[in-house]
């Protein structure tokens, strides 16, 4: 049975506000040539942690500490940087409930370089059903979270962060739909009950799709990137308002879940799912 490679745990949040944090001088940077890491991170004394990384060839980022999640497949977090305005997002849970695995680890990782105000709101998670906010003052990142990014081949400055950040929750431009949805099949053989995948691609005038990449997945070592990748060799797109038209050049995002019916004692159940961290950064038994 192959172990996950790394999975930051930390403790849950009880507080309902949080405080600014002080901001060190950079990001802590952890390179493990023999697991093919390379991972920037910086944790605060209200409970959370942030990281972001490259295992083996596929990039992560993290927000850890949070309380654990009611959905175990997606959960909202409004995110802000600076004086921006507030983005209401959607991250997919981790094995433990209480890690958020962003579905675009790149655009969000070469925001956190810029360091500053980030303020983290998760609706409902605080006592009462009410918000629960987090204000962090980020280390700027002179150089940790590129080393990150320069491992998995992901670019310092990307056009494309702007086009993913339009797509919005669905992943489809206005005026597109899925004429045939991607139906992936388990990765065989299955290592894991549960993960997920993000895939980006671009439309043909027919509906087909190409260039199509792994955004994320998770676990890294499931499988589940490839098998989302395989799926799109069938799926279509069609134009909404008049089907049958050709498609301009379009950039789509899907996400899919991947979860199976049965369990065997043979697969990673998510309790017994740990990672190789800093200690600072996992759950003490």
């Amino acid at each position: 049975m192959r172990l996950p490679v790394s999975m930051m745990v930390v403790g849950l949040l009880v507080s309902t506000a949080a405080s600014a944090q002080e901001a060190p001088a950079d990001w802590d940077l952890l390179v493990d040539p023999a697991k093919k890491l390379t991972m920037a991170y910086t944790d605060f004394n209200n409970g959370l942690s942030l990281a972001v990384r490259c295992v083996d060839g596929g990039y992560e980022a993290i927000i850890a500490g949070l309380p654990p999640a009611a959905d175990l497949d997606r959960r909202p977090l409004t995110i802000q940087f600076g004086d921006d305005q507030p983005a209401p997002t959607q991250w997919n849970v981790a094995m433990d409930p209480a890690i958020a695995v962003s579905e675009r680890p790149a655009p969000f990782a070469r925001d956190l370089r810029e360091g500053g105000r980030l303020q983290i709101v998760a609706p409902g998670a605080a006592e009462g059903g009410r918000n629960l906010r987090y204000v962090l003052d980020l280390p700027v990142s002179g150089a940790s979270i590129d080393r990150t990014l320069e491992a998995c081949d992901k670019p310092l400055v990307d056009p494309r962060d702007a086009e993913l950040a339009a797509l919005g929750d669905t992943g489809l431009p206005g005026g597109v739909s899925w004429a045939s949805l991607p139906r992936p099949s388990f990765p065989s053989p299955a290592v894991y009950q549960a993960g997920f995948a993000v895939i980006s691609c671009l439309t043909e005038p027919d509906g087909r799709l190409r260039a199509c990449e792994i955004e994320t997945e998770h676990p890294r070592d499931g499988g589940f990137g490839a098998a989302a990748l395989r799926a799109t060799r069938r799926a279509r797109l069609e134009d909404s308002s008049a089907p049958g038209a050709a498609l301009p050049l379009r950039r789509i995002l899907y996400r899919t879940q991947f979860r199976l019916e049965t369990e065997s004692e043979s697969l990673v159940p998510p309790s017994r799912l740990r990672r190789n961290l800093p200690p600072s950064l996992s759950r003490r038994e």
